[in-house]
């Protein structure tokens, strides 16, 4: 264990690299800073930047940070998210390609952003033309959270494949992890939530070669001790992060409440 300052704790488990701070807005900027940080690295004449984002309540102070972090190469950066409902109007305010256009792509200049399209009249050929693209920008980072339930994008514990054959797929959604979707206030029923979703499978989160993950709130404690200490199954999605050799983890206080055995 070591500590960044008296108010950071830096720890690992296995491969892992957690960081606790204080407050999610800390965590967020942390997160930001080492995104920053890669981006600058990768940037070279030439050559683009290829960067999976996430979604959702998680990332809220991370791209709030990154996207004011002056001087980055956005004009570089080739950008794609992970998932989407299929069959909600993308004007929905629980639209993935809203959040990001208000979150991301409205604030900065990027080279291009491939937006994934869950109403698309033929999904399967979508998904094939939108692998092809990221296949072209080879990312080298991913923004990742963490669902309540352990999915990572939308592969919730029933659709994920730690060996899936698919690089992009249609999921149907569980109950746990549509009552997230209520809980944090983009739908206000579980009724209302789509059934399925597109989403970009576990091998191919897994083999982008950094993986930055903010996972603030005390609703993903128990999600983030599962992570760390349970046996890597599909039962807790992302305990498969414990198989990649870059993971940081960025917690605030109460994501990390119930790891105190461990810092």
């Amino acid at each position: 264990m070591k500590s960044l300052n008296q108010d950071v704790v830096c720890f690992t488990a296995g491969k892992i690299k957690l960081e606790v701070h204080p407050t999610r807005k800390s965590a967020g900027e942390a997160a930001a800073q080492a995104v920053a940080e890669e981006m600058r690295r990768s940037a070279q004449p030439g050559k683009e930047i290829g960067v999976i984002f996430a979604t959702g309540a998680s990332q809220f102070d991370t791209l709030e940070a990154l996207t004011s972090i002056p001087g980055l190469p956005w004009d570089k950066v080739v950008g794609f998210h992970m998932d989407e409902y299929v069959k909600l109007d993308e004007n929905h305010r629980a639209s993935f390609r809203l959040y990001l256009r208000e979150k991301l792509t409205q604030r900065v200049a990027m080279r291009e952003f491939f937006e994934m399209n869950g109403n698309a009249e033929d999904i399967d050929a979508f998904g094939r033309e939108y692998m092809r693209q990221l296949n072209l920008a080879n990312p080298q980072i991913c923004l990742l959270g963490i669902g309540e339930n352990g999915h990572l994008a939308f592969n919730d514990p029933h659709e994920a494949d730690f060996n899936d054959p698919q690089a992009i797929k249609v999921v149907n959604l569980d109950s746990a992890c549509k009552q997230q979707q209520v809980s944090e206030g983009w739908f206000a029923s579980l009724e209302e939530v789509p059934n399925q979703a597109l989403t970009l499978t576990i091998p191919t989160l897994l083999r982008v070669p950094k993986l930055i993950v903010s996972v603030p709130g005390s609703r993903k404690a128990q999600a983030v001790r599962r992570t760390l200490e349970e046996p890597i199954s599909t039962s807790c999605p992302s305990t498969q992060l414990r198989n990649h050799p870059d993971v940081t983890i960025y917690l605030d206080v109460d994501s990390a409440a119930e790891l105190k055995d461990l810092y």
